[in-house]
Order: C-alpha cells, then sequence, then structure tokens
C-alpha cells in the first residue's frame, strides 16, 4: 500500500473508532436510562445522567436552529479534513488533535440528524454545583482542540531562536 493511502486509512480508523465509542455509549444510555434518569457513580461528583441536548456544548443555543446545528458542523468536518490533508507527516500532535475533533464532530452530527438532539450523559458536579452533561464526542472535541492550541503554542516563532 502506497504511504498516502496507508495514512488515510489510519486516520479513517482512528475517526470511526472513536466515533464508534461515542456512539456506542450514546446508545447504551438511551437504551437503560429514560431521559433525565440518574445513577450516582461517583457520590459526591459524578453522575451518569441521560440529557436530550437540542443546543451546541453544554446546551449554548438550544433554541436555535437544528439546521444551523447541522450546517455548522459539516463546515467543522469540512474545515478539519482540510487541515488533516495538509499536515506534514512528522505532525503528529496536530494530526491526533484533529482526528479528535472529526470524530467528535461526526458522533454529535449524527446524533443530531436522526434523533434532532444529541444525547449526552457525562454529569460532574460538586455539591450544588454542576457542569454541564457531555459526552464522549465533547470530551474528544475539547481535548482535540486543547492539543491542536497547545501545539499552536508550542512550535518555534519564525525568526525567533530557541536557548
Amino acid at each position: 500500500m502506497n504511504p498516502i493511502a496507508s495514512k488515510y486509512l489510519k486516520i479513517s480508523g482512528a475517526t470511526a473508532l472513536l466515533a464508534a465509542l461515542d456512539l456506542g455509549s450514546k446508545h447504551w444510555m438511551a437504551t437503560h436510562f429514560g431521559r433525565g434518569q440518574s445513577k450516582s457513580i461517583l457520590p459526591g461528583v459524578f453522575n451518569l445522567t441521560l440529557v436530550h441536548n437540542t443546543g451546541a456544548a453544554f446546551g449554548l443555543g438550544a433554541k436555535w436552529s437544528m439546521s444551523f446545528f447541522v450546517v455548522t458542523s459539516i463546515l467543522a468536518i469540512g474545515l478539519v479534513v482540510y487541515l488533516l490533508v495538509r499536515l506534514k507527516p512528522e505532525e503528529r500532535i496536530p494530526r491526533w488533535a484533529l482526528i479528535l475533533i472529526l470524530s467528535g464532530a461526526i458522533g454529535n452530527l449524527i446524533d443530531r440528524i436522526r434523533q434532532g438532539y444529541v444525547v449526552d450523559f457525562l454529569d460532574f458536579y460538586f455539591k450544588t454545583h454542576h457542569w454541564p452533561a457531555f459526552n464522549v464526542a465533547d470530551s474528544c472535541i475539547t481535548v482535540g482542540a486543547a492539543l491542536f492550541f497547545l501545539d499552536l503554542l508550542m512550535k518555534p516563532k519564525p525568526g525567533r531562536t530557541t536557548g
């Protein structure tokens, strides 16, 4: 197999695996929990709670139209694929960052198209302070974005010497 085909096969495989992990975890939650049902996993810290999120990350923009989120997701996926194609072979951290972002965007897009909402279920809290529920896709997007920007910050600036 030529190196270019091998590169894209690896990217596709990793993306599909992460998206499948997201969709599988959402399916498991939807078949074992009713909407709003919660089970304490670490008392005082973490619950599994089934939430139907019609908005963006953490429920923001819940009143916006679904078509807005679908179009925005498709545009974001296109941008990520474009960036992935442009990466050099040695740019491993940005590649993994973009794979994480891409897999998360695909997982949440599939939810929106199939159901009209995204399934969230990871519910972290402390006393009465709750972080908005999220899912594996949201985690992939967040970790990927953090990795991508950390990599940008760590790259030497042109014209600057290190040392």
